[in-house]
């Protein structure tokens, strides 16, 4: 269904876990561009939020940008909240946050591409390696993420696929800033 900016429009949020370290390998650095990947140390919430509205300003995602500053700040600065830089040709193309503050849990808090690289591969391949990395945690025995409807559309799917299997959902109700079409 089509609605516009500024309407109420119902999504689904699915929460997914994986209780074991999946069996397949680390996947090998992509082929094309170079890329790198890098992990920020004390990160400015402005960096975060820079990360957060490339990625996610096509899917939504505003809880973050709404949030006071001060409570990004504490989020972001969080020793146990680790944040990862896709670098492609010199500039940020994606990240991960990885949220370890439960014990024995890491939640894949936020993952995404920049809207210039969706469908050149690298999704696949810097999900299986934000996943290797939060199993990489001390006493990590659950990996949990959710997804929504105003999300990538194959963004379930790829989760399920890389091993994630859904435990939950819940229905909810966002103000759109952009028109969209919503299954």
């Amino acid at each position: 269904m089509r609605y516009e900016a500024g309407q109420e429009a119902p999504y689904t949020v699915t929460f997914l876990e994986m209780t074991e370290r999946p069996d397949y390998p680390r996947p090998p650095a992509p082929v094309g561009a170079p890329v790198a990947l890098m992990k920020a140390e004390n990160p400015p919430v402005r960096y975060f939020l820079d990360l957060y509205r490339g990625v996610g300003e096509a899917y939504e995602w505003m809880d973050r940008v709404e949030q006071r500053r001060e409570e990004v700040a504490e989020y972001v600065g969080d020793p146990n909240v680790h944040l990862y830089t896709l670098m492609r040709d010199g500039w940020p193309a994606g990240f991960f946050q990885l949220d370890f503050r439960e014990a024995g849990v890491c939640d894949l808090a936020y993952f995404g591409l920049m809207p210039e690289v969706v469908g050149q591969g690298l999704g696949g391949w810097l999900l299986k390696t934000a996943i290797h990395a939060g199993w990489d945690g001390p006493g990590v025995a659950r990996m949990t993420v959710n997804t929504c409807t105003l999300d990538h559309p194959r963004a379930l799917q790829m989760y399920q696929k890389m091993g994630f299997v859904p435990y939950d959902q819940r229905e909810a109700t966002r103000i759109l800033s952009a028109p969209r079409d919503i299954p």
